[in-house]
């Protein structure tokens, strides 16, 4: 409704008076404080120096130092779910993303678009005079939205942010990061050789976001969501970094674990008495073969030194990304805004098992079920955390850096996966300096906390629609009252197969192995801990507390049926990635794509995993031609047309698997022609990739020939898109430098075709679709 007014009008204007009354400019409670969330990926609570963990984090300790440091804090144990409660406030599958943005099934609570009545704190900050930043991940926007020409409906722009500078994706490669801002798509500002590393550029950009809000409005207080890629794989970090932990971890995960929870003890965070549990928990019919650790006395002296080293670079990668957050610190401080700043310095879910019990080198290996190889890890060790690797540590150390607690990232109904670092910094509103809190609390309690903390509510009502309430507290009372029992009084849990429920103390986990494709939920085995005497969830309590287990088993099914629950998907990581999900574009199996345009993201872009594909590309040929025709992912997986001395080349860059499979034509002549491929699959191979053979073309006439095979999975969970006329980010092959432009000639397009027609019939129409003239 609009807002009524209350001057006067009359003929003339100078016989008027206007009305600028304070809904027109919205004004925020006096007072109110800046909010700084700082949320880091994939991070267990026993890898940070404040909470006893070997990973030295300076800025964090001078948080944690002079603000409070909780030990109960829990996520949804998965990225986009607990990022989109930090959204919106409410339960992840309320807001229909229960897992990731490439995993929606289209039911209720996993269709990947926050409802209309789950309104965003940026958008009730902003109405109410706050300016509004984000910086870094997002990984809440459907995948089919993630491209130029898709909706924008829940890019952050529109869902109640000012500016954005980031990623949309769940990851990128931190050297040559897939950047968008605001409403479109750019190129990084410079390369590594010059200095670049996505957590220094994110860093500059937050504190110029900063500084421009300041420079034009220093009276209105703000919000900034600052998400770095850290410490989500790929795990990059400058050597410097990497350097200053060399040995730290030659004792192996299974030390660490207990050299962790005797500081943890000492330091307060966990209390006297707290067990370890167990490296392999569950039983071995309900238990991922991916997610098993490996005993560290059972290792090869090879593994030894590459999963130390693998630990090392993750480190190096952590505190990295923690001394850019030192900047922004070092000028809130300088500019005097620090004593007004809430920051909250978190993690939204535990460490990451995604390396597999061996690493990797890749970890799209991970997403393509296709083993790591000792041998290809040990010769890239050197490389490790360079723009040569993709690489992430193996389950070890994502057990050991969520100890006390059982498993890691994914597993909701454990600790490990939902108990993460969670320090709140604020001089001007919290006396206590350097102390802990111990009340259970839980992602859906940020936002009533930073709407507390700014003198507002949650409307009711918002844009015409009555809003979801907040099942979440404010943690406002845990600053004054150390020993004040929790307000949180239930807290429910549900991913990919793994349930879980607090309440009151007490917990029930459902016993299933996350995205094993097992089904019988009905089937589950509850266990049963009293989490306020036991901490760390060793002790199951079941057999003792039947009537307890059925109390909360039942409180689970309420929960689940008023947040939109069910059904549960415990399908394959392969399955849920590759399904097939609606788009606004009508099925189709021939693709045009023109160059002088951006890069097509990995989700929108054509499909050509398991199958048959052809790709022709139409050009006019001068005597100097070179370059890219048709680029799609990277060198750790991806396919490349390019023209070099003189030659097509087409490269199946299989997983980052050296070598890279090349095929390459006689030298080319100058003028018109249609340069293309086909594969054609006749089978698969030992871990389902295809297998088959691929022909290079110049014009009607076959060049070259030979085997090759392909990938099933997606080349990158995501970015790294597809590119006509140059490749972007990092490269396919290692053949050509980064961006390496078509020049000399003209290329019209390049046609890609997925159905039954063969190539030659694809090169009459790609002449007919692209005219030379």
């Amino acid at each position: 409704m609009a807002k009524e007014f209350t001057g006067k009008i009359a003929l003339d204007v100078r016989d008027s008076e206007p009305d600028w009354g304070p809904d027109l400019l919205p004004q925020p409670p006096e007072g109110a404080p800046n909010v700084l969330v700082i949320l880091y990926d994939d991070t267990g609570m026993a890898s940070w120096s404040p909470y006893g963990g070997r990973i030295n984090m300076p800025t964090l300790d001078r948080l944690a130092q002079n603000g409070l440091t909780y030990t109960q804090w829990h996520t949804t144990a998965l990225c986009s779910p607990t990022r989109s409660s930090f959204l919106t406030g409410r339960n992840h599958t309320r807001n229909s993303i229960a897992s990731l943005m490439e995993s929606t099934n289209g039911f209720p609570g996993n269709s990947g678009r926050i409802p209309d009545d789950c309104a965003t704190l940026a958008h009730i900050l902003q109405d109410n005079g706050y300016s509004t930043f984000w910086l870094g991940k997002d990984h809440n926007v459907p995948e089919q939205d993630n491209s130029s020409g898709g909706s924008r409906r829940q890019w952050p722009l529109q869902m109640g942010f000012d500016r954005f500078y980031g990623f949309l994706g769940g990851e990128t490669n931190q050297w040559y990061p897939d950047l968008a801002e605001d409403n479109h798509f750019i190129e990084q500002p410079y390369t590594p050789e010059e200095g670049y590393h996505l957590s220094k550029d994110l860093a500059d950009q937050g504190i110029k976001m900063l500084r421009d809000q300041q420079a034009s409005n220093p009276s209105k207080p703000w919000y900034m969501w600052f998400c770095p890629g850290a410490n989500h794989a790929p795990h990059h970090a400058p050597d410097d970094y990497i350097a200053k932990y060399k040995g730290m971890f030659d004792d192996g995960y299974d030390a660490y674990r207990g050299w962790v929870l005797a500081r943890m003890i000492e330091k307060g965070i966990m209390p006297e008495g707290t067990e370890l549990t167990p490296f392999n928990p569950l039983p071995e019919d309900q238990a991922n073969p991916a997610d098993h650790v490996k005993p560290w006395d059972a290792l090869s002296d090879d593994e030894k030194r590459l999963f130390a080293r693998m630990a090392e670079v993750f480190a190096g990668f952590s505190e990295y990304t923690d001394a850019q957050i030192g900047r922004m610190v070092d000028y809130l401080e300088a500019s005097g805004q620090l004593e007004n700043t809430v920051i909250f310095y978190c993690a939204d879910n535990g460490a990451s098992g995604e390396g597999s019990p061996d690493g990797s080198v890749n970890e799209n290996k991970f997403f393509n079920n296709y083993p790591d190889d000792l041998a290809e890890n040990l010769a890239r060790l050197d490389e490790l955390g360079s723009p040569e690797t993709y690489n992430h540590y193996p389950t070890g150390w994502a057990a050991a850096f969520s100890t006390p607690f059982q498993m890691f990232k994914r597993y909701s109904q454990y600790s490990g996966g939902t108990c993460d670092p969670l320090i709140i910094h604020w001089p001007k509103g919290i006396a206590a300096k350097g102390e802990i809190r111990h009340q259970y609390h839980h992602v859906t309690d940020i936002v009533p906390t930073i709407l507390d903390l700014a003198g507002l509510e949650m409307p009711e009502v918002y844009r015409g629609v009555e809003q979801a309430p907040l099942p979440g507290v404010s943690m406002r009372y845990t600053f004054d009252q150390a020993d004040a029992p929790t307000r949180k009084k239930r807290q429910y849990y549900n991913m990919i197969g793994t349930r879980g429920l607090w309440q009151d103390g007490w917990k029930v986990a459902a016993t299933h192995a996350p995205i094993t494709g097992h089904g019988h939920f009905d089937e589950d085995e509850w266990e049963l801990y009293h989490v306020d005497e036991d901490r760390s969830e060793s002790k199951n309590l079941a057999d003792r507390h039947p009537e307890k287990v059925m109390e909360l088993v039942a409180a689970w099914f309420e929960e689940a049926d008023a947040n939109y629950g069910l059904p549960i998907d415990d399908r394959t990581a392969m399955e849920q990635l590759t399904l097939d999900r609606p788009t606004s574009e009508p099925a189709r199996t021939r693709f045009i794509y023109y160059p002088d345009s951006g890069a097509v993201p990995e989700g929108v872009a054509v499909n050509v995993r398991g199958r048959s594909f052809k790709i022709a590309a139409d050009v006019v040929l001068e005597g100097d031609a070179e370059g890219v025709l048709f680029a799609h992912g990277s060198r750790f997986g991806g396919h490349a047309l390019f023209i070099k001395d003189g030659k097509l080349h087409y490269v199946y860059n299989f997983l980052g698997i050296p070598p890279e499979q090349t095929f390459v034509s006689k030298e080319l002549t100058p003028g018109p022609h249609v340069l293309g491929m086909e594969f054609v699959r006749e089978g698969a191979g030992e871990h389902k990739e295809s297998v088959g053979t691929c022909t290079l073309y110049v014009d009607d006439e076959v060049v070259d020939q030979g085997p090759m095979r392909a990938q099933v999975g997606k080349f990158t969970l995501c970015g790294d898109g597809l590119c006509v006329g140059f490749d972007s980010a990092d490269t396919v092959s290692r053949q050509y430098a980064n961006p390496f432009p078509f020049t000399g000639g003209r290329l019209l397009g390049v046609v890609v075709d997925v159905g039954e027609e063969q190539y030659r019939d694809l090169e009459l129409e790609a002449l007919a679709a692209l005219s030379r003239e």
